[in-house]
């Protein structure tokens, strides 16, 4: 089934759980497989420089057993670079990534390394991916991912979305405001639009229906709420919310 807005489920934070303890379980590749079943219409790994979480097993695993599309995360590195050259996946999303962070702490400065990225990223859509650039939403950035060749953008909603759980309103809806003017300029420039980062089943609603989002990625919360209703669960519960939302 081909939704309206689709749902991409990231599963890296099994491989967190996995690699805490050392082994081979939970095996995130089994997630993705599970995501697959319950009706996601994409999976998401980010392969991190230092392999916290996924592995380079996990992509080849990943490439072999999805049949659905799976969007490759990376930094603009170069040994990055030549595994998505070796794996093609359906979409490479460019992130940044700083060792010390505990997640994504916001979006690429595309308009600040604007010539070295456009160079970055021509082989990559030569290969046949699609090229994604994670980005804050603000024009200017948007603007420098529109000019290198991004076909598109995923705005952060992490700002956003700690707004909201920590109680300052006026922040949250700041951010809102922001987001939907962003989605709109991002539209009409012809990029196709993405979302992600902290959303939960709470937060949710008011991304998901901007009409000119076509995508979601979440990971986190999803994996988490797997614990106490189970990954099919936890999916089934976001689909309901995003499916109503766009209603």
């Amino acid at each position: 089934m081909t939704h309206d807005l689709r749902l991409g489920v990231n599963i890296d934070h099994v491989a967190t759980v996995r690699n805490a303890r050392g082994g081979a379980v939970p095996d995130p590749v089994r997630a993705a497989v599970l995501a697959e079943q319950a009706g996601v219409d994409g999976i998401t790994a980010h392969l991190r420089e230092d392999r916290r979480h996924i592995r380079d097993d996990d992509i080849s695993a990943l490439m072999q057993e999805l049949t659905v599309p799976l969007n490759f995360e990376m930094a603009a590195t170069a040994e990055m670079q030549a595994i998505a050259l070796r794996h093609k996946p359906h979409a490479v999303c460019i992130v940044p990534e700083k060792r010390e962070e505990r997640t994504t702490e916001g979006g690429l400065d595309v308009a600040r390394d604007e010539n070295n990225l456009a160079h970055y990223i021509a082989p990559i859509r030569a290969a046949g991916c699609r090229v994604s650039i994670f980005i804050a939403a603000d024009q200017r950035q948007i603007e420098a991912a529109h000019r290198i060749g991004a076909q598109v953008i995923e705005l952060h909603t992490g700002a956003y979305c700690d707004a909201h759980a920590e109680g300052r309103f006026d922040d949250r809806d700041a951010e809102l405001a922001s987001l939907k003017d962003m989605a709109r300029f991002a539209h009409d420039l012809g990029l196709e639009v993405h979302a992600g980062h902290g959303l939960t089943f709470d937060c949710v609603t008011p991304i998901a229906a901007m009409p000119q989002i076509k995508e979601l990625n979440i990971g986190h919360f999803l994996i988490g709420e797997a614990i106490f209703r189970g990954l099919e669960g936890s999916i089934a519960e976001m689909r309901r919310i995003m499916d109503e939302a766009r209603g």
